[in-house]
């Protein structure tokens, strides 16, 4: 298998299990961000499948921003959110994904001679950062949400 194809069959793995959370989701704001982060995989299996004709441009998604937003939604409400251990074992399923997916694109871009391929790779590996990044701080909210919305003027959610 080559190294799109391996890019391919890893984000169509994380958009699966997404689309799976967002399924059982009974809150509409974790489901509108998993149904965001099955889009952004679905763009990057766009880029990857570009990627073995040219070089694509890559277009940085708005994750973060929309995610803090509907965290900062939730809180706002005062309503508790109620999310099954299992849900949150699928969280947790999420994260190593995006950690491996993560681990890969940068791999890739270290290999990658040329150096636009190198900045995509870079790029895909950047985004997947993000996810992960969201999804620890998801996980952190539903497993303290006390803690999480005392702290929130710390601001989890910072672009990086």
């Amino acid at each position: 298998m080559d190294i799109f194809e391996f890019a391919l069959k890893m984000e169509e793995e994380g958009r699966d299990l997404y689309l799976e959370i967002a399924g059982m989701s009974a809150d509409k704001g974790i489901k509108s961000i998993f149904l965001s982060l099955a889009a952004d995989e679905e763009k990057h299996q766009d880029v990857i499948r570009k990627m073995r004709k040219s070089l694509p441009e890559f277009e940085e998604t708005e994750i973060l921003s929309t995610a803090k937003n509907v965290f900062e939604e939730i809180r706002d409400s005062g309503e508790k959110i109620d999310i099954s251990e299992p849900q949150t074992d699928l969280y947790r399923k999420a994260r190593e994904i995006e950690d491996r997916s993560v681990k890969f694109y940068e791999e890739k871009a270290g290999e990658e001679k040329d150096s636009g391929r190198k900045r995509v790779f870079g790029a895909l590996a950047a985004e997947e950062r993000k996810h992960y990044f969201l999804l620890d701080n998801l996980i952190e909210f539903v497993a303290r949400p006390e803690t999480w919305v005392e702290n929130a003027e710390f601001n989890h959610l910072d672009e990086y």
